[in-house]
């Protein structure tokens, strides 16, 4: 019996591994919008109404951002490149070497060893190619997203259902099936929240820089870098990176290396520093374990192991707090005995 359970786990799973995306984000926006829903709900005529309208503003919270910031992503860092392409001709670099004599070896290296117009015209290629195939891959992305609010729906409207249903199956008890369901909601709320906390204040300190420095819309930069934070293995050097490098051809030293610095020391590494603390402490984690959980989430599992990551290692968490009550309550019936 118990090989004909195992093996009808392993094929379950098979059977659902690609839909494990659109599961993912699907729980994670089912958690975040149920109190809204619940709302909605008590003021609303039938449940379906209140998944809809709620579903409707998640697609305008969540899914309106993510739009927004592929497209400018794209065509900022194209522009971007050809822009810089106006400023790497071989006469801007020997200006450079007669304005900064001390740099002159070095840039008088570069300008015999290095192609730059060349250079850059295949950074700007391969630009345009992962630009088209990331067109290309958006396709595999819409239906993910299809799937995600195909199964929101009916996690939202069944929710209670299902948290009853998998209480049943499952062999834990309702004090502990209870445990580890908030368990899963504080790591999602505290993941989702943190990143979002993280990313405001990156984008914050990228738009002060960006002003403080006098460079054009500082507002609009400082709200891309934040969405951009989101974003796992991007983030805020997708902007200040090319206007650093800008200013520097431009001949503005001074800037482009305080624009580094600024971006290196302080927009790209609080979020080490921030986000782990604000999700280990919300999930009872400490900050090593709560960074391991997060990066090794996303290197194992990709973008959704940002939630995926934490809901494993919290969950591995309870379940051995389970584990170990059982024992101990165990020791006390044999020592009464």
């Amino acid at each position: 019996m118990g090989l004909l359970v195992l093996l009808g786990i392993v094929f379950c799973y098979l059977i659902t591994a690609p839909f494990i995306p659109a599961l993912i984000w699907s729980f994670t926006l089912a958690v975040l919008f149920a109190p809204l829903e619940s709302a909605l709900r008590a003021h609303l005529c039938h449940p379906g109404v209140s998944v809809t309208l709620t579903m409707s503003i998640a697609a305008i919270l969540v899914v309106a951002p993510v739009i927004f910031v592929s497209a400018a992503l794209i065509e900022s860092i194209v522009e971007g490149a050809n822009a810089m392409n106006e400023f790497v001709s071989d006469e801007d670099w020997r200006g450079l070497a007669r304005d900064y004599p001390n740099l002159s070896s070095a840039l008088f290296w570069l300008i015999d060893h290095v192609n730059a117009p060349q250079f850059l015209q295949t950074v700007i290629a391969r630009l345009e190619n992962w630009a088209a195939n990331l067109v290309m891959g958006s396709i595999a992305s819409i239906i993910t997203l299809l799937m995600t609010f195909y199964f929101l729906f009916y996690l939202l409207r069944d929710r209670k259902w299902i948290i009853e249903v998998s209480g049943r199956i499952s062999p834990l008890s309702k004090p502990e099936c209870r445990a580890l369901t908030d368990r899963m909601e504080k790591t999602i709320f505290a993941s989702v929240y943190g990143t979002a906390a993280v990313s405001a204040l990156q984008g914050l300190l990228g738009g002060l820089v960006f002003w403080w420095l006098g460079l054009p819309s500082p507002v609009f930069w400082g709200v891309i870098m934040g969405l951009l934070g989101i974003v796992p293995f991007l983030g805020a050097f997708i902007v200040w990176v090319p206007a650093s490098i800008a200013l520097a051809l431009n001949g503005q030293w001074g800037s482009a290396i305080i624009l580094a610095v600024w971006g290196t020391f302080i927009v790209g590494l609080i979020d080490n520093i921030v986000y782990p603390i604000l999700v280990g402490r919300r999930l009872a984690l400490h900050s090593m374990l709560s960074f391991i959980a997060i990066v090794g989430g996303i290197v194992v599992f990709g973008a959704h192991g940002f939630v995926l990551g934490p809901l494993i290692v919290a969950g591995t968490q309870s379940l051995l707090e389970i584990l170990r009550s059982r024992m101990d309550e165990d020791r006390t019936l044999v020592r009464s005995a």
